[in-house]
């Protein structure tokens, strides 16, 4: 019986051996799992303030690129608003430039027609070879040599011009 008495000593000693290696592997594994639950939180917080980062530049870039959007379109609205202005200023440009072309060709045929300037040979003259686009200097003194009271109706081109 001795046997069996210290069979069973042994075998409860090591049971509690057994339990008490147990006990330390699931206390390990209890710690491992703590400080995996604590790695992760702290993994966690910090991914969270790196979206928050993110989310804070990105709405910093949106509002920039939004001042730069505004400043673009108010450029661009005051150009427009210069170019139709200088598009304008050219029709009335353009328009001035055709009344004052009509305006010497008239100039001219009347000078043809009275034959002032002409040496009798019909176009060879002072005057007789003028034509739209030729010299302007002429016809542009002859007008500084009106009167400043003279008007259309007053005007004797033919006594001004021989």
């Amino acid at each position: 019986m001795d046997y069996s008495s210290s069979g069973i000593s042994s075998n409860s000693s090591s049971a509690v051996a057994n339990s008490a290696s147990e006990e330390d592997l699931q206390q390990t594994m209890d710690l491992r799992k703590r400080k995996r639950m604590i790695s992760n939180r702290e993994s966690a917080r910090r991914s969270r303030l790196r979206k928050q980062k993110h989310m804070e530049e990105l709405m910093a870039q949106v509002a920039e690129l939004r001042r730069q959007n505004h400043q673009i379109l108010t450029s661009l609205r005051a150009s427009t608003q210069h170019h139709t202005a200088v598009e304008s200023e050219n029709a009335i440009l353009r328009a001035q430039e055709a009344e004052l072309s009509h305006r010497l060709q008239s100039l001219v045929e009347i000078i043809e027609f009275t034959g002032c300037g002409n040496d009798g040979g019909g176009g060879g003259g002072a005057y007789g070879d003028m034509h739209v686009g030729g010299s302007w200097s002429q016809p542009i003194l002859m007008m500084a040599a009106l009167p400043a009271d003279a008007g259309p109706a007053c005007v004797d081109l033919p006594r001004l011009l021989c």
